[in-house]
């Protein structure tokens, strides 16, 4: 088995026991629906700073984790959104992160964990988000179009994370508005940004196109502008940055 199963079935036990102890969520459709894909097309490169902890590959990256103060100052610095993971045992997140920030900055919020069930997408809303994640390595199309209409009648939007040119087709065909590129194979955790590249030119140009994972420096960024990625998810460049207002800034090509 790889990380990623390990992940998936830790996830699935979770949820299991979230739904035996809290039953039915009652989740309320969004104040502001729909706003995570509003703002990513207002920029013309906009940037989803992440909020983690830790993550299977590279273990604990942030020892002093104080969150509230870290998204703020994403927002500072003009990040169009926050991705906050919430998945316990192998990135060290909590829900209570992600709704603690929420009270904190005005800018969008995204769920990064690994959805497996309906119910965490009612979770989700319940906990005031404005988007999920929806990989498309470990769901079904069915179960990808099925979760893409539950949050939409909740007016959250969907990331739908893919790695490779059958994962885009499967994006595409169940009716994503945004495709996440993953630099980084969920499997074997190489890292390839040029994977954003070669998967932009399969996705309609009206869709939303997000390139994650090994955005390190300035050029990169205009690199992906260059091809037509439309939004940049960072997550540990930032996270180890001492200074993550600058951080950002300066990836974006605007230091001062």
């Amino acid at each position: 088995m790889s990380i990623l199963d390990d992940i998936v079935s830790a996830t699935a036990q979770r949820v299991a026991r979230e739904k035996a102890a809290f039953g039915d969520v009652h989740a309320h459709p969004s104040s502001r629906p729909f706003m995570f894909e509003h703002v990513l097309r207002g920029t013309e490169m906009a940037f989803i700073c992440e909020v983690k902890k830790a993550s299977p590959s590279k273990g604990v990256i942030a020892e002093d984790f104080p969150y509230i103060d870290i998204a703020r100052a994403y927002a500072d610095a003009g990040a169009a959104a926050i991705s906050v993971l919430t998945e316990p045992e192998f990135f060290l997140g909590a829900d209570c992160y992600l709704t603690e920030i929420r009270n904190a900055v005005d800018i969008p919020i995204l769920r990064k964990d690994f959805i497996v069930d309906p119910f965490q997408i009612l979770q989700s809303a319940a906990l005031g988000v404005d988007a999920i994640l929806l990989i498309c390595a470990i769901l079904s199309p069915a179960e990808i179009a099925e979760y893409i209409g539950i949050a939409d009648r909740l007016g959250l939007s969907c990331l739908v994370e893919a790695h490779n040119e059958a994962e885009v087709k499967t994006a595409i065909t169940a009716g994503a508005r945004i495709i996440g590129v993953n630099n980084r194979d969920l499997r074997t955790f190489e890292v390839d940004i040029d994977n954003s590249i070669r998967l932009r030119t399969l996705a309609p140009d009206d869709t939303i196109f997000v390139s994650e994972s090994g955005i390190q420096t300035a050029e990169d960024v205009a690199l992906l502008r260059k091809n037509g990625v439309n939004a940049a998810l960072i997550g540990e460049t930032l996270m180890r940055a001492p200074d993550k207002k600058a951080a950002l800034r300066t990836l974006s090509g605007n230091p001062l």
